[in-house]
């Protein structure tokens, strides 16, 4: 029984990589936009020493052919070679004046990365970050620790679930985004945050020694005898399909199966291909528009789908790109139904450029449309069924999303 087990897991993961191979063979022999977001090598750093003139105009040129709006945001974009190229004597003046011309495009998606963010930025995609093992989210406008990862810095600190963090190096995160309290969190390794929280009525003070997090992006479990639950935290990681296909194949005897996307930003294109691919036996996963209007639609590779029983998905308001996308295709095509609050909106898709002197850079090369060629940047995706949570839910960990989510499998089960 054991060896069949392991025979079949082998297969599903043998199926995952055949999808994978066709798409990237696909991809070689189309168009540009055939190639967003693939990464094919992990470590993504570019070892060429450049003079920092030569840097702005790299960036100037992979800008000016590539934006995937060919108007370039309706302006004559040699004006910023003409301005810049002659002021620039060093790396920052580089980096002003390449900023200046992705500002330029008021594409908030787009954006240089220096040596140090690029390289933050690989880790991601390796699953790796040093930080000290906490999810966050902004409930009420107050950054809250949603989860804590087990043998990390933080667990063993005795941060938990449901604390309010109000101060991070004595600064201040009433208001702030979840984007500048992550910042604050993050950085170099072995070095120590303060951390001022708020649980119940007292407060505490935690001095937490940053680690290296190795990021499992997938999580699963049974709900019941009969309905699997698979949360995805992030489409980044380059193993992500591999957990997510490892999950699958654990709750395959299941009924019914909820997949948890709520704070889920998104990450590679590919990742969400690969994984819709999963749940579907044939239809349009998304088109993809690139420049001057070029369509490319991905649909189901035949005979793919592993898994063919209900699917109910929770989304937010944190659910975006690659989330936006996976959780399209199975709704679009009629093999899901979605619970939780309207997603981000975001319909950009980039592709990660790497610059010489071991920089990077995003671009914008194209937008997407969902299955059923609705264009959700901006917008967001509906869910089927409105399901809020309060700040009283969260604390008494209570989770009415996934309670609705599973009573609504339930009853189609009964069917």
């Amino acid at each position: 029984m054991e060896n069949h087990k392991k025979i079949k897991q082998f297969l599903v993961l043998l199926f995952a990589i055949v999808v994978l191979f066709f798409i990237t063979q696909e991809n070689q022999h189309s168009n540009k936009v055939e190639r967003i977001n693939k990464v094919s090598e992990i470590n993504l750093l570019n070892e060429k020493e450049v003079d920092s003139k030569e840097l702005f105009l790299d960036c100037y040129k992979i800008i000016k052919h590539n934006y995937y709006n060919h108007d370039l945001n309706k302006q004559d974009f040699s004006k910023w070679k003409k301005r810049y190229l002659s002021q620039i004597e060093d790396e920052q003046d580089a980096y002003v004046a390449i900023n200046s011309m992705l500002m330029s495009l008021n594409d908030p998606y787009s954006k240089f990365l220096s040596k140090e963010e690029f390289s933050k930025q690989n880790s991601a995609i390796n699953s790796k970050l040093y930080g000290i093992g906490i999810n966050i989210a902004s409930i009420a406008g107050k950054i809250s620790i949603i989860n804590v990862l087990e043998n990390t810095p933080a667990d063993t600190m005795g941060l938990k679930a449901g604390d309010v963090i109000l101060k991070i190096n004595d600064e201040p995160l009433q208001g702030e985004s979840i984007y500048k309290a992550a910042q604050l969190i993050r950085g170099d390794i072995n070095k120590p945050v303060t951390f001022e929280i708020l649980r119940g009525s007292k407060k505490y003070t935690k001095i937490i020694k940053r680690a290296e997090i190795n990021i499992k992006t997938v999580e699963s479990k049974k709900l019941s005898s009969d309905i699997g639950y698979i949360r995805v935290s992030s489409f980044i990681g380059a193993q992500t399909p591999k957990e997510f296909i490892i999950a699958l194949n654990r709750l395959n005897n299941t009924k019914g199966l909820i997949i948890d996307l709520r704070g889920n930003s998104g990450g590679l294109f590919q990742n969400a291909i690969v994984m819709s691919n999963l749940f579907l036996k044939k239809g349009t996963i998304v088109n993809v528009i690139a420049r001057q209007n070029k369509k490319n639609t991905y649909k189901a590779q035949n005979k793919g789908c592993i898994y063919d029983n209900p699917i109910a998905i929770l989304i937010d308001g944190n659910s975006a790109s690659a989330s936006e996308i996976f959780a399209s295709s199975l709704h679009d095509n009629k093999r899901a139904v979605l619970f939780g609050t309207k997603s981000y909106g975001k319909g950009l898709v980039q592709k990660i450029f790497s610059m010489p002197n071991q920089t990077g850079m995003n671009l914008t090369i194209a937008k997407y449309l969902t299955a059923d060629n609705i264009d959700i940047n901006n917008i967001g995706v509906e869910p089927d069924y409105t399901v809020n949570i309060n700040r009283n839910d969260f604390i008494n960990n209570i989770d009415t999303q996934l309670a609705e989510a599973k009573k609504y499998l339930e009853k189609e089960l009964l069917k």
